[in-house]
């Protein structure tokens, strides 16, 4: 037995066997990867996957995230969930689902952690605006930003861009990408499924917003208590809690069933993917990528409880007039912003400026106001553009 009152501390080596061992042979390990674009020595203490979520992390873009929209512009209220909020609640998500499908839990963070961080200011109408601006010059797509983002424009290590991270955390923010024929990163293919991590984190996303959007619409007094009841999957959720406590306060009859609402999808997630694993059995990542369908994923009934709980909360919620004035109102500002930045290149950052000459004007803008926060949008649209 290894004994830690020395200084000799558990290696890379280490935990690269005890992923070996202890995970399922369809997850990924780190000691298996396919490597990085530029070549490094590994760590000595930490794996690949440990690794690349350290450096997402560290890096300005992901710290940028406390201050971008998730459904309320940000600094409306103190409480409501921003980009950086909603990432942190969907990947201790994405972990409990990987730790329970013996998955890489690093690899899934990282993922998870990465996700976002091509999103632009003020949410995705702030996402469609730029789009629309770059129809012409090859569009927009958070996704696809994020992916630019880890591997252009943060560029923080001497001798090459970006952050460098391992193609397998690179290939899962290519989720929309993946189901095209063919389609591959670096010569290798990414579909017609992803990992079991990125499976992970991709529905994880979609999990934790369908409850914390609830927890920031009811605060916000958009959505009430009787408006939810009217959706099955509320119904159900809050039928559970009442089950499970008494005498509740209205604040933790809320809170509670909220929690509920994540539980019942984890369970729903855990037993579909289970049986499809008993059915497919893979035994490589590969045959997890090429199986008959998606293996994480939730069941007929609960995505149907699901969808009507999405259009309700489109309907009532996020078209909801209050959250779309506000919204069309800051969209507004970035598009001006955006044509300002096109004719006037030299009032960008001195590094945006620095890319021009190899990514062109129009993406280099493109990227540097999908990189602003709301706040700084605003405050660089009241010094360029109000006025005018």
């Amino acid at each position: 037995m290894k004994n830690y009152r020395t200084n000799e501390m558990p290696s890379r080596k280490e935990r690269e066997d005890l992923e070996a061992y202890g995970l399922a042979p369809y997850a990924t390990r780190s000691a298996e990867s396919l490597g990085r674009r530029h070549a490094e020595q590994p760590h000595p203490l930490r794996t690949c996957f440990a690794r690349d979520r350290d450096r997402i992390f560290h890096s300005r873009c992901f710290r940028r995230l406390e201050y971008k929209t998730q459904v309320f512009v940000n600094g409306t209220a103190d409480h409501f969930r921003t980009r950086l909020t909603h990432t942190m609640e969907m990947s201790a998500t994405g972990r409990t689902l990987a730790r329970i499908l013996r998955a890489n839990e690093d690899l899934t963070e990282s993922i998870c952690l990465a996700h976002d961080l091509g999103h632009s200011p003020f949410g995705h109408e702030g996402e469609k605006v730029l789009d629309e601006l770059m129809k012409e010059k090859g569009g927009f797509d958070h996704n696809l930003q994020s992916l630019r983002n880890v591997e252009v424009v943060e560029s923080p290590y001497p001798g090459f861009h970006g952050l460098n991270l391992s193609w397998e955390v690179r290939a899962g923010l290519l989720k929309h990408e993946a189901h095209i024929e063919n389609a591959g990163l670096d010569g290798h293919p990414i579909g017609p499924f992803q990992s079991i991590e990125a499976q992970i984190a991709d529905i994880a996303d979609d999990m934790t917003y369908h409850a914390h959007d609830v927890d920031d619409g009811l605060e916000a007094g958009i959505v009430t208590l009787e408006q939810l009841e009217t959706t099955e999957f509320w119904r159900t959720a809050a039928a559970a809690t009442r089950e499970r406590y008494d005498n509740l306060t209205e604040f933790q009859f809320v809170r509670a069933t909220i929690r509920t609402m994540l539980e019942l999808q984890v369970v729903d997630v855990k037993n579909h993917a289970f049986e499809a694993l008993e059915e497919f059995m893979p035994q490589t990542v590969r045959d997890v990528m090429t199986a008959p369908r998606r293996i994480v994923d939730f069941s007929p009934g609960m995505q149907s409880m699901l969808d009507e709980f999405s259009a309700f909360m489109f309907e009532n919620m996020y078209f909801h007039h209050t959250v779309a004035a506000a919204t069309k109102e800051s969209v507004g500002l970035m598009r001006k912003l955006f044509l300002h930045y096109i004719g006037h290149p030299d009032s960008m950052g001195r590094k945006a400026q620095e890319r021009i000459g190899t990514e062109g004007l129009w993406r280099t803008v493109c990227d540097y106001v999908a990189g602003c926060t709301d706040r700084y949008a605003i405050e660089e649209y009241e010094k360029h553009c109000l006025g005018r």
